[in-house]
């Protein structure tokens, strides 16, 4: 059977060549080990359920010892990587990105430091769920149309007590300085789409020097205001600085929008009404974000305007009707293209993929690592992995079980069948690692010698409101 796609030419081998060899090259210590350890992942037959079993693996030919001590003293260049990734966006790219988090979770590790409470999935019982572990925020590139596919290009660990708006700002920031350095005219300024756990105006406030667009899922409960104050108040004090109140839980919103758009006929969605009111504002308190950099900064605290988006849809994807409404914020050097931005929160979802496959067949959370460096570690050899597999998917042949559907015509495998054939794809590619050296058992402990109790950490305690998004608590079922 052949390896390549009728159709394919050599050069998305030599492209995935040439990135395996960049991603060595950023292995500064134990790179030939974390190398094999991420073929191991993906030439493993079946979901990664445990990390020593990666040792048993015939592509990882050190043993398992090797294995946790490459994953403890091994280095990973981080921005060399960062760049590695960056490089790999198309340059025909829409350059819309997804930002969310994660948990790792560590629910009985107790030997494990810099834990904190960070949200979980629900599972219906009527309560909000919070794990122990470390949270991790990714920044995931994204098609257009409907995909299991996205590109992984920056995650890093949010330290507990970190601010989660300098935090989010920080890693924006230092993506769209690798954007300005990639070659390319005219294109589009970075879209980063964001849920409704984190603070739209904040965030707002800590970007506003660069220029990148943000689009924040918003609650249906807030409230804004237009900025432009009406007839002067009778009597002393002064007038009103917010202007005309414009509450998003009204059943009926009297104020015309600045911008409109219909789509008559989608086919999912039914028709789309989106809605557009420009230059709204929220009132800020010296509170979380704002807080944190002084009341010296701020001697009024700041209005900081953007644009609040509706979006109504006749039906949902599975036929129910929508029981409310989606509102958007977007800020950005420009008005918004509205057609743009209600498809792209919709392509955000497109990272829940991602999520699954690194957790249930990657094993990114099957791995029990003490220390968050290890943890970090393992998350890059991860990322590095899951990209050889997008960069493999128009060269690997469909592996199909017989009782599997056949691929859709026109569309690229899925990564779980892409993980099925790349061990082919490897034995065609072979690698940059060396053969391991002969090594004969140690002198085993000293004489006298006695292992000490690994030092406990406490859990951190403080629950900050952005690891529990409003949304998140769901009705018990029946």
């Amino acid at each position: 059977m052949s390896l390549l796609r009728e159709g394919v030419n050599t050069e998305s081998l030599v492209e995935l060549a040439r990135f395996r060899e960049g991603f060595h090259s950023c292995l500064d210590a134990r790179a030939d080990t974390l190398f094999e350890l991420a073929d191991a992942v993906l030439c493993t037959d079946g979901p990664v359920t445990s990390l020593v079993e990666l040792s048993l693996a015939p592509v990882f030919r050190r043993g398992h010892g090797a294995l946790y001590d490459a994953l403890t003293q091994g280095g990973i260049d981080e921005e060399r990587l960062r760049d590695l990734l960056a490089d790999q966006l198309p340059p025909d790219s829409p350059l819309i990105f997804g930002v969310d988090s994660t948990t790792f979770p560590r629910p009985n590790a107790e030997c494990s430091p810099d834990r904190g409470l960070h949200y979980a999935p629900c599972r219906c019982d009527g309560d909000r769920k919070v794990v122990p572990g470390w949270e991790f925020q990714w920044i995931t590139a994204l098609e257009w149309g409907r995909s299991s596919w996205t590109q992984p290009v920056d995650a890093r660990r949010l330290p507990q007590g970190s601010c989660p708006v300098l935090s989010t700002a920080e890693q924006i920031r230092d993506l769209a300085r690798r954007l300005d350095t990639q070659p390319g005219q005219g294109r589009p300024i970075p879209l980063f789409v964001l849920d409704q756990g984190y603070a739209a105006a904040a965030l707002t406030h800590a970007l506003d020097d660069l220029p990148v667009q943000t689009l924040v899922r918003i609650a249906g409960d807030r409230v804004f205001y237009d900025g432009r104050p009406g007839p002067r108040k009778p009597g002393p004090g002064r007038n009103g600085i917010h202007g005309q109140r414009f509450a998003l839980n009204t059943p009926v919103n009297l104020r015309r929008p600045d911008q409109l758009l219909i789509v008559p006929d989608t086919t999912n969605y039914g028709r789309v009404e989106v809605r557009a009111w420009h230059q709204m504002h929220q009132r800020v308190a010296r509170s979380g974000y704002f807080a944190r950099l002084g009341a010296r900064i701020f001697t009024r605290l700041p209005i900081i305007e953007g644009t609040v988006i509706e979006v109504r849809v006749e039906r949902l994807p599975d036929g129910r009707s929508p029981h409310r409404t989606m509102w958007l914020w977007h800020s950005g050097p420009h008005a918004p293209d509205l057609d743009v931005c209600w498809r792209a929160y919709l392509r955000r979802f497109d990272m829940e993929h991602t999520f699954k496959l690194m957790k249930s067949q990657l094993g990114w959370t099957a791995a029990r690592l003490r220390h968050p460096e290890q943890a970090i570690r393992w998350t890059w050899l991860l990322i590095a992995a899951y990209t050889q597999l997008r960069l493999a998917r128009d060269l690997a042949t469909d592996l199909r079980r017989p009782w599997e559907r056949r691929p859709r015509p026109g569309k690229p495998l899925t990564p779980y069948r892409v993980r099925r054939a790349f061990r082919h794809l490897r034995d065609r590619l072979g690698t940059p690692t060396r053969l391991p050296k002969t090594s004969h058992p140690g002198p085993g402990r000293p004489p006298g010698g006695r292992n000490t109790p690994a030092p406990r950490h406490r859990l951190g305690s403080e629950i900050r409101k952005t690891d529990i998004p409003a949304a998140v608590g769901c009705k018990k079922k029946g």
